[in-house]
């Protein structure tokens, strides 16, 4: 038993860790904002 306590316990801190880890990357890190702009070959656009 104590094996599998060790087992839960580990998983635990590692679960936290990894946790903890995308909280400071998303609430720290923000993306900047760009524009996105791409031609298309071969589209013919009709015209109302």
């Amino acid at each position: 038993m104590p094996s599998l306590f060790r087992f839960i316990f580990t998983l635990g801190v590692i679960g936290g860790l990894v946790f903890s880890g995308l909280y400071v990357l998303a609430t720290y890190f923000e993306p900047e904002p760009q524009v996105v702009e791409h031609t298309i070959t071969g589209v013919k656009i009709r015209k109302k």
